[in-house]
């Protein structure tokens, strides 16, 4: 069977998918979006404009929004760019570089609005002020000034750790070495864009073409690979600009909004974006967006969009994050661009989980100055619902400027017996059954681990960025590997050592490169609990989840031994107790109870434990916070804040938020008209609180 690369498989239409079909979705996103962050960031060599790589993410949130339980830990959501390159020292950023949302329809920004309201239990005629500013498609960079001298400068990395690039932007004249004027923190870090001008770009390539040279794909990329040079004075030599647009770490902080912070930022000799605009309300936002739609063509560098802060500090404290993303900002994409192009076939991707997904062969036809020639058709519903056969002239759109989609096919121009097309029953693998269960959208292959397209996908995983983030083991080394016998299974990965003369011997291979991928695995036999989780490609038990688990059993071997009694005894205290996490519903209960009900994935995760070792779950930050590690449960109406925002400032503080209440409960906070979760608390003995005594015990 003819295979694609992930980023083939990578456009789904959140609003088709059922909860299997967008865990395989997510898994391929996961995977392609990790590729190329890999060739942006570690390479050099990206193979995608900047557009489709902002479409990707849009298409990863989509499904995320819809399922929020599949959310992986690799997902762009999430973690941003890739693993810090050997080249460059690591830096762990004090604070995490998080990822932005996004919206692509005005729909999308009052929903935006609404949901700052609701969570801030905020009324229609409270006036909501927002920072607006264009979203510029370059290098997101942290600075780090300590009494106003310049002393570290970082790329965002993965979102938690960075690339010390400081020798580098030390040659940008946008940087000042020092401070201007006065009253900025003694220690502040400045965050925000290294970018190239457009004019600046086309004589950069054109200086690249006289030398001989390759030129740059695009001015993002020649910005990345500026910045990441292992010489400063190729970056020297590069024209790169700067423009600030947030803070991280601070000793301390006397500005109450953002426009306020980037009026002292522009007092301190660090640029900012000119088209910068507070904007009140929605109707504001939308007509700062058109406007800059408008003259983007003019503004002299590129942009993908406009970002919406919510100017109040205060408030942005209170609305916090979630998974990676802040509460209070979101980009608002350029809409999609379209193409025309002839629909040649039709193949079948088989994902980890068995799913089968229909990918559309594609006339190359350029999209956006980018070449597509594959795109998913999610499935077959979705063929039979734009009646697409093959032959057919079609619209192909990238959702976000990025991700492959079929929109429709082109009426009147279908060739003379073009048929329907008919979905196989088998798995194009292994040639296994492939029924549709009732209710469901996808197919899927009944092969299991005996079928190699699934067996090889697991593995994808298991090394993927979100989960062990092997570098250097990627597809065609998996299928490799597997067809000579040395990868079974995940802890084959850990004994690959013992090969590593036959390693050396096969062709494109050497003793370097043999060695370069053995110390990245090497690297990997330590890992937190929740990449563990994650890695083992449980079904539904994405980022968010395995997060939840780890924090909720803490070591390995409390929640491996609690899911093993969960899967053998349905009933039971534990499968009960796995049932009461917030946001571990009962289907979710039930794939990770069939998973350790099956002997062989037992026996998997007992040889991986004989070559890694586990990281207990972090204690949270605020450990100090006497609800630290407790587990509360809410329950009835909240007067002083809404239940969303309880919750989220109960796990800042440390506590685990419960959805329903058991013997494990350390508190009950009981707002108005409380139901039987009171009661069920005393029932249990479980201390009951009000809202009053809640915040007192919180802290206020």
């Amino acid at each position: 069977m003819s295979r694609r690369k992930p980023r083939d498989a990578s456009a789904r239409a959140p609003g088709d998918l059922d909860m299997l079909e967008a865990e395989a979705e997510l898994a391929r996103l996961a995977a392609e979006i990790a590729r190329h962050d890999a060739l942006y960031h570690q390479k050099d060599a990206p193979e995608i404009s900047d557009a489709n790589y902002d479409a990707l993410k849009r298409r990863n949130d989509a499904i995320e929004k819809r399922f929020p339980l599949l959310v992986r830990p690799d997902s762009p959501s999430r973690r941003v760019g890739a693993a810090p390159a050997a080249g460059f020292a690591k830096i762990r950023h004090d604070v995490p570089m998080l990822s932005l949302d996004n919206a692509f329809a005005a729909g999308d920004v009052r929903e935006f609005i609404e949901r700052i309201r609701r969570f801030l239990a905020l009324g229609a005629d409270e006036p909501l002020a927002f920072s607006a500013e264009p979203k510029i498609d370059g290098l997101s960079m942290s600075l780090r000034y300590e009494d106003g001298a310049f002393v570290r400068g970082a790329t965002r990395g993965d979102g938690e750790e960075g690339e010390d690039v400081t020798a580098n932007l030390r040659t940008l004249a946008d940087i000042p070495r020092r401070l201007a004027g006065k009253g900025w923190p003694a220690r502040l870090e400045i965050r925000g864009e290294v970018y190239i001008g457009r004019d600046d770009f086309a004589r950069l390539n054109a200086e690249r073409r006289e030398a001989g040279e390759p030129p740059f794909a695009n001015p993002r990329n020649a910005a990345a690979g500026s910045v990441r040079q292992l010489d400063p004075e190729v970056t020297a030599r590069r024209p790169l600009r700067f423009f600030g647009y947030a803070w991280g770490a601070v000793s301390e902080r006397d500005w109450a909004t953002h426009g306020a912070f980037l009026d002292l930022l522009r007092g301190w000799g660090v640029p900012t974006n000119p088209a910068t605009r507070r904007c009140e309300g929605e109707a504001d936002l939308l007509a700062f967006y058109e406007d800059i739609q408008a003259r983007r063509p003019k503004l002299g560098y590129d942009i993908d969009g406009v970002v919406y802060k919510l100017d109040r500090i205060d408030w942005q404290e209170r609305l916090g994050f979630v998974s990676r993303s802040p509460r209070w900002a979101i980009a608002h994409k350029f809409p999609a661009e379209q193409a025309r192009t002839r629909l040649l076939g039709i193949g079948i991707q088989v994902g980890r989980t068995g799913a089968l997904t229909p990918v559309a062969e594609l006339e190359p036809v350029t999209v956006g100055g980018v070449v597509v020639s594959r795109a998913t058709l999610h499935n077959e519903d979705e063929i039979a619902r734009k009646d697409l056969r093959v032959g057919d002239m079609v619209v192909v759109q990238r959702a976000g400027d990025v991700i492959p989609q079929v929109i429709a096919h082109v009426p009147g121009e279908r060739p003379a017996g073009a048929a329907p097309f008919a979905f196989p029953d088998a798995c194009p693998a292994c040639g296994a059954r492939a029924p549709r269960p009732d209710g469901e959208a996808v197919r899927r292959c009944t092969g299991g681990l005996t079928c190699p397209a699934q067996a090889t996908e697991r593995l994808r995983h298991f090394v993927s960025r979100g989960a062990f983030d092997i570098e250097g083991l990627g597809d065609r080394h998996i299928e490799a590997f597997r067809a000579d016998g040395l990868l079974r299974g995940p802890g084959d990965v850990f004994r690959l050592r013992a090969h590593e003369a036959a390693l050396a011997a096969r062709e494109g291979w050497g003793d370097k490169s043999v060695e370069r991928l053995l110390a990245a695995i090497e690297a990997r036999r330590r890992i937190p609990l929740d990449r563990f989780v994650f890695a083992l490609g449980i079904r539904q038990v994405g980022e968010a989840t395995a997060k939840l688990l780890a924090r909720h059993y803490g070591t390995v071997e409390a929640w491996r031994d609690a899911m093993v009694r969960a899967a053998d005894a349905p009933e039971g205290e534990a499968a009960q107790e796995l049932g009461t996490i917030d946001q571990v519903g009962p289907a979710m209960v039930a794939d990770i109870r069939a998973f350790f009900a099956e002997p062989h994935n037992r026996d998997t995760v007992a040889d991986l434990l004989r070559e890694v070792e586990v990281e207990p779950a972090q204690r949270p930050r605020a450990s100090g916070s006497p609800i630290a590690g407790k587990t509360v449960v809410f329950t009835g109406t909240l007067e002083t804040m809404t239940r969303q925002e309880a919750k989220a400032r109960a796990e800042a503080l440390g506590a685990n938020v419960a959805g329903s209440v058991s013997k494990r409960t350390d508190y009950v906070v009981v707002g108005a008209d409380a139901g039987s979760k009171a009661t069920k608390a005393r029932e249990l003995g479980v201390a009951t609180l009000t809202e009053a005594e809640w915040a007192a015990l919180a802290g206020g």
